[in-house]
């Protein structure tokens, strides 16, 4: 999930130094909470250091009714300047201004203004205006500026927000979402049937990331509705989203939303032709080994067929000694040997006696041991009680 958010972190301050994400790719290798950080530092960077000029103006449209400093607004300083001088006003003007600005001309705005002002701004505008702006921007796809935006909305706009939006633009907006603790609360705005529909958009639209992030950043409901959704979707598009989390490495969003899904829902995912590809098992493998995500991983395992099972065991076996190890830790902390066991006993003899030359098995037998001794000594033989018939 870290991931994808600092993909998004890293989009987002690409668009605000206009500079092709590829010179940010640097950017990937840190958490997200450190490049949003990082973004944070770009946005006080960009917008305190103004010129005073911005000052002067902004004095200067106090002095004029607001049709005037509207129509100058539009006519004189365009759209980027006119987001600056905005940011420089007291909200309550600043939003008697833009109510009087053509709705395309404040949707171009919105892209140049302070990320912090837009809070007082949006509290001050007309719900008419709020929608309006909302609509403008995903019809032009500024999925960034929408999701500066929609934390802030009230429910009601919100609703006629997404009454009027594709649904994929859900996807596209929870993506780059600023307040990521709202979007539970606006994904619950939608009613199941909406969901849904937004779901299928993710494989529509090759989508898989976008829904991803998403669904990691609901609460679990819907979180789990989510990943209903997604795995009744048809055998070819679930391979494709198999497929692009493999590509892009994306197992650690994957495989929380998979063990939510119910019995019948997992056992049409564990069916999934990429899922008996050797080199795809050995890449979730691999990625449930560095994030320790076997309780996520191993109801999966449970409904796979024979052939993946057993191409899931070959590929823990050929861990070298530290992943190995890593693996037998992890299990042991989360206390699933009992689940794991059986794949040990699908490993070749090399790989089970690799395993179970591992301190955490070694701790794991001796304590099976021990309970077994303690169960044996907590329930003793009962002696047996003379028969009545043959006297004492």
């Amino acid at each position: 999930m870290d991931t994808l958010r600092t993909r998004a972190e890293v989009e987002k301050i690409a668009r605000f130094l206009d500079a092709d994400t590829e010179r940010l790719a640097f950017l990937a290798a840190l958490p997200a909470s450190e490049v949003r950080r990082f973004r944070e530092q770009v946005t006080a960077g960009l917008f305190d250091n103004q010129p005073d000029m911005l000052d002067r103006i902004a004095k200067a449209t106090k002095l004029v009714p607001t049709s005037i400093a509207a129509t100058i607004s539009q006519k004189a300083l365009g759209p980027k300047l006119a987001a600056r001088v905005a940011g420089r006003l007291e909200p309550a003007r600043a939003a008697d201004i833009i109510e009087k600005l053509p709705i395309g001309f404040v949707a171009d705005s919105c892209a140049h203004l302070d990320p912090r002002r837009v809070r007082d701004l949006v509290e001050r505008l007309h719900e008419d205006t709020v929608v309006r702006i909302g609509v403008v921007l995903a019809k032009k796809g500024d999925y960034i500026t929408m999701g500066r935006f929609v934390g802030h909305l009230s429910d009601p706009a919100l609703r006629r927000i997404l009454d009027q939006v594709a649904d994929d633009v859900v996807l596209h907006v929870g993506f780059f979402v600023d307040m990521p603790e709202r979007l539970d609360h606006i994904v619950g705005l939608m009613a199941p049937d909406k969901l849904a529909d937004v779901v299928r958009a993710a494989s529509d639209g090759a989508l898989w990331a976008e829904a991803l992030a998403v669904a990691n950043l609901v609460g679990e409901q819907r979180r789990a509705e989510m990943a209903g959704f997604a795995a009744r979707q048809d055998t070819e598009q679930l391979d494709a989203l198999v497929r692009a989390v493999h590509r892009d490495h994306l197992w650690e969003a994957l495989l929380p939303l998979v063990a939510l899904l119910d019995d019948a829902d997992r056992r049409a995912v564990a069916v999934l032709p990429s899922l008996q590809a050797r080199e795809i098992l050995a890449d979730v493998v691999r990625a449930v080994v560095a994030t320790g995500l076997w309780s996520q991983f191993l109801p999966l395992v449970d409904v796979l067929p024979e052939k993946s099972r057993q191409l899931v065991a070959e590929s823990a076996g050929a861990l070298d000694d530290t992943d190995l190890d890593r693996m037998a830790v992890a299990v042991q902390e989360q206390d699933l040997w009992d689940a794991v066991i059986p794949l040990v006993e699908l490993m070749d003899d090399t790989a089970k006696e690799r395993v179970f030359a591992l301190e955490a098995f070694q701790v794991q037998d001796e304590a099976s041991v021990q309970h077994e001794e303690q169960g044996a000594k907590a329930d003793p033989e009962p002696n047996p009680q003379p028969d009545p018939q043959q006297g004492p």
